[in-house]
């Protein structure tokens, strides 16, 4: 693979993922707020979020749709490797590069036909996804637009098998990456989660909850305004009822309470098991 690349004008240093097991780390901005779609159905409407200060616009393309909440993983894995790679004083750019292997067994998938075009369609999905966010930048009225992959591209061999992938992240991702303040050590078990809303709603819990004793609670119109769903309030709440009777968060419990106002809330704390886990050792690309 080349070592270095131009892009828009800027010198980029190739970085090579490491296989082996390492921390999964998230981005908080990712967590906190109504990035991506939660449905495996294809999203064209764009999400449209304003909060305080807060605008976000995430704007899709009819041919590939919005980038979901599964497509995250592989931010989380180029996340995960620049951390532990600047952690042990090697140099990180955000031209990257790694073997769909060694992207499938960090996120928990194995290697098959199947994962291997599904790793493809995501990173495609997350290419074609634009944001538009005022998010990280000095002036109240700048916004700073971008893809959650500049580019990406496959090598292959004269008979057609991958010899990797190289991709390009944006600066805006790198650079809160790069920032200790921003970034969280999350459980391995996150991606055994099935449903969108509930790995949206562990990202948000582990941003907000952490460590402390006594949780977080969010009033659920609130949540619901947050994850940037289309499911209407009523099946939004019917959807977090499930969740709660399932408890399949790792590291926190969770309950619905009802406030003598009238107003629900969910509630989570963290259970009694570490909250910080330390990678596991997976064979064979599975758990």
């Amino acid at each position: 693979m080349s070592a270095r690349r131009t892009y828009q004008g800027q010198q980029l240093e190739l970085f090579r993922a490491r296989s082996g097991d390492i921390a999964a780390r998230d981005a908080q901005d990712l967590m906190s707020w109504p990035f991506f779609s939660l449905a495996k159905s294809r999203r064209v409407t764009p999400i449209d979020f304003r909060m305080g200060d807060v605008s976000i616009r995430v704007e899709a393309t009819a041919e590939h749709g919005m980038a979901t909440i599964w497509d995250a993983d592989v931010l989380i894995w180029a996340a995960s490797q620049i951390v532990d790679a600047r952690d042990r004083g090697l140099s990180t750019s955000r031209f990257m590069a790694a073997t769909p292997y060694e992207i499938l067994a960090f996120i928990g998938r194995s290697d098959t036909g199947l994962n291997y075009d599904r790793l493809k369609a995501a990173l495609d999905r997350l290419q074609s996804t634009t944001i538009v966010t005022s998010i990280r930048q000095p002036s109240e009225r700048r916004r700073h637009r971008f893809s959650w992959i500049a580019e990406w591209k496959e090598r292959l061999d004269t008979q057609g098998r991958s010899l990797g992938i190289e991709l390009i992240l944006p600066d805006w991702f790198y650079a809160g990456v790069l920032d200790d303040a921003l970034i969280l050590t999350i459980d391995h078990d996150y991606f055994e989660l099935k449903g969108g809303l509930e790995r949206w709603l562990y990202r948000l819990v582990r941003k907000h909850g952490g460590r402390q004793t006594w949780g977080w609670s969010f009033d659920v119109p609130h949540l619901h305004l947050k994850s940037g769903s289309l499911s209407p309030l009523r099946r939004f709440r019917f959807e977090l009822r499930a969740i709660v009777r399932r408890q399949p968060l790792p590291g926190y419990s969770l309950e619905l309470v009802d406030d003598p106002d009238g107003r629900q809330r969910l509630t989570f704390r963290p259970t009694e098991r570490d909250l910080i886990i330390a990678p596991r050792k997976r064979a064979g690309g599975g758990r």
